[in-house]
């Protein structure tokens, strides 16, 4: 049965927000580490130390500061990035002359993620800033950058709204594009190559939970190894411009390599690649198995 194009957007939709769920509960802590050390390489020595620091002076808490928008950035950024992506599978297959229902290959299918990454990035941005900014407060003020830290979500939209207003929410705009488009083209290849040998001539919607978080990780450690300097200069655009004027994505690259050097640009990379691959795998899984629940509801009608 041919689904109604509105529900398949509905359905991709809410796979996106259930993969966008997972991918959180399961990498946040890592997630908060890396953010602490992309933008305050000088106070960690590593991964471990990071992890014993923030226990120490802030608690268990610590790790799950910015849990709430973290939430909200997922679950919003993959809803549309899901959506989008089926949308833009459709163009792709408009463009080479194919059948609606053809399967498109792994580059295509890159490349309409890739596409669909760039209608994410509007919803990712404002809440990925509020993310990363709840994530360091605690070293802002340590380093002298803010005397008065926001310890909450609303604290911390409030203060971008009188500062900067609605416009404020996009620090980073650009660099986050500049790490999504890229970044989500190897990611949907990396997952659907990875998918397609283990299909190995099967269809790749016979695949079962192991293959498929498998294939999930493997995309996501496909995309931070591709982009991971880019988005550690988004980190110090959307944070450190809590604290006064930061220049913008050359600017703050240039000082990074200039004053710090090229391994800066890789600090907390270690907690990113142990996040990457359950994170991930959890993402595709939930969205691939609530997808196909759903499908199969609506077919059952």
């Amino acid at each position: 049965m041919r689904t109604n194009p509105a529900i398949q957007a509905a359905i991709d939709l809410t796979a996106g927000a259930a993969g966008g769920t997972a991918c959180v509960v399961t990498g946040q802590p890592f997630d908060t580490a890396k953010v602490k050390m992309q933008t305050f390489p000088n106070m960690y020595k590593g991964l471990v130390d990071c992890f014993v620091k923030t226990y120490k002076q802030v608690g268990f808490r610590g790790f799950y500061k910015g849990t709430t928008p973290a939430l909200v950035a997922n679950i919003a950024e993959n809803s549309v990035l899901f959506m989008c992506y089926g949308f833009c599978q459709q163009i792709v297959r408009f463009l080479a002359g194919l059948d609606r229902k053809t399967e498109l290959s792994d580059l295509q299918n890159a490349a309409a993620g890739s596409f669909a990454s760039a209608f994410a990035t509007l919803v990712l941005c404002p809440t990925e800033l509020v993310k990363c900014r709840l994530q360091t407060m605690h070293e802002l003020q340590l380093s002298g950058k803010i005397t008065q830290g926001h310890n909450t979500v609303w604290s911390v939209v409030k203060g971008v709204l009188q500062k900067d207003g609605p416009l404020g929410f996009y620090r980073g705009l650009s660099s986050t594009l500049l790490r999504e488009l890229p970044g989500y083209f190897v990611f949907f290849g990396g997952y659907e190559l990875s998918r397609t040998f283990f299909a190995s001539g099967r269809s790749k919607n016979e695949l079962g939970p192991i293959p498929l978080m498998i294939s999930g990780g493997f995309g996501g450690i496909c995309l931070w190894i591709a982009v991971y300097p880019i988005d550690c200069v988004k980190s110090r655009i959307q944070v450190l411009s809590m604290a006064g004027k930061q220049a913008g994505f050359m600017g703050t690259f240039s000082n990074v390599l200039r004053n710090e050097g090229v391994l800066a640009l890789y600090s907390g990379l270690k907690p990113t690649m142990l996040r990457a691959f359950p994170a991930n795998g959890a993402l595709f899984l939930a969205y691939e198995y609530s997808r196909k629940i759903m499908m199969k509801q609506i077919d059952a009608y």
